[in-house]
């Protein structure tokens, strides 16, 4: 009679056993440890977002095989084939996207600049003047601040076109200040200079101009610093330097001229032209951002000390040198990082300026450029590397700025 045969328990159970426990509390102990797990979360997170990343572009390139597209910035040096209500460089239909792209990018880069700007200096004093000791000075700036922020910019913007800008008079009414400036439903017309040879190489002659007397400067500052006195090197420099100077005041001076905006036939000519859109879209971002800087000057105020104003007026500072001398210069520590922020804001806001129709990135890139093209995946990653490098250079600059004034700790 056979018997069943009985499987013999392996020898080296217990030993993997013990070694599958240990590897367990291993882990547990590691775990433990906010060094490695931070780093396996970390991990955790790439590969998530390496998978996320893969998963778009994997269905972006499926989704352009199956309409019969294909994926690339060839379609740039294609010519365009519209025109632009307004440029500040040179552009006509005849020019390739490319050239589309940088007069939105100029375009958006001087009504942002302009907004932060203006909007800074307003800011600035109307935060001061929420401070004041008079009442009604201080109420009207907080009710300015109050009305403005809780209102939409897009509204705002739509408000300063529909109800100001577009009810101006027509160009045969326009109101006038001299032969300097014309304002009608148009836009602005003032005077300007002209001249023959380009601007780019003018700016580079004043450029040059004065990185040759920095670095004349700072090439004889070392003999100053020991000496006293400059080296006679740096004055046969300087002689240079002004005969130089002295022609490029000739050469520029004679090759410049004015341009008058005059009216012909149902519009006017010359000088320099500023849209109606350009008018309304910059008077509402001002007024917007304007308001939350001046809630960031304030707050950057109040966080002084009031010992600091109170020992100013006892040794006699007025107002005005207490604020420029001591309490400023203070605050700006406070005020500069949020400050960053409505930075930001401010050239982003920019693209809501197509909703009035002008010609920014957004409207002449983002959807003119992109119904003709149908490159719309180029077309958007280029317009987001663009804000996205614009945010990280104010970032950058503004960070910088706020560490050269805050206080050294020795």
């Amino acid at each position: 009679m056979t018997q069943p045969s009985v499987s013999k328990p392996s020898k080296n159970t217990p030993k993997q056993t013990n070694l599958f426990l240990s590897l367990i509390e291993k882990n547990r102990l590691l775990l433990n440890d906010d060094s490695y797990r931070a780093v396996v979360l970390q991990a955790v997170v790439l590969a998530a977002v390496l998978f996320g990343l893969w998963f778009l572009f994997s269905n972006a390139s499926e989704n352009l095989n199956r309409l019969g597209m294909t994926f690339g910035f060839d379609f740039l040096q294609v010519t365009a084939g519209f025109n632009i209500s307004w440029s500040l460089i040179p552009y006509d239909s005849s020019m390739s996207y490319w050239r589309v792209f940088f007069v939105g990018i100029v375009n958006t880069l001087i009504l942002s600049f302009c907004v932060i700007v203006v909007g800074t200096i307003i800011g600035t004093v109307v935060g001061i003047l929420r401070l004041s000791a008079n009442p009604l000075v201080s109420q009207l700036a907080r009710w300015y601040v109050e009305i403005v922020r809780n209102v939409p910019l897009l509204i705002q913007i739509i408000f300063w076109f529909t109800v100001v800008f577009s009810t101006l008079p027509a160009p045969r009414q326009s109101y006038h200040l001299g032969e300097w400036l014309v304002l009608n439903n148009r836009g602005l017309y003032v005077i300007s200079l002209e001249s023959a040879f380009s601007w780019g190489w003018i700016f580079a002659l004043i450029g040059a101009l004065g990185a040759s007397i920095y670095g004349l400067f700072r090439w004889s500052k070392p003999y100053y610093k020991v000496s006293g006195s400059r080296s006679a090197g740096f004055y046969i420099g300087l002689v240079f330097w002004a005969v130089a100077a002295c022609w490029a005041v000739w050469f520029i001076s004679h090759s410049l001229s004015l341009s008058i905006p005059t009216l012909q036939g149902f519009n006017f000519s010359g000088g320099a032209f500023l849209p109606a859109s350009f008018g309304a879209a910059f008077v509402a971002m001002t007024v917007y951002r304007s308001a939350a800087i001046a809630e960031t000057v304030r707050a950057g105020m109040q966080s002084i000390d009031r010992g600091q104003s109170e020992a100013a007026f006892t040794i006699g500072f007025s107002r005005v040198q207490s604020l420029r001398l001591i309490l400023i210069p203070q605050a700006i520590r406070s005020i500069i990082p949020p400050m960053t922020n409505s930075w930001l804001a401010a050239t982003k806001d920019s693209s809501l300026a197509v909703a009035i129709g002008f010609p920014e990135l957004v409207s002449v890139f983002m959807q003119t450029s992109m119904n003709q093209t149908g490159r719309a995946i180029e077309i958007i990653f280029m317009v987001m590397g663009f804000y996205i490098f614009i945010s990280l250079l104010i970032s950058y600059l503004l960070n910088k700025y706020n560490d050269s004034v805050q206080y050294k700790v020795r």
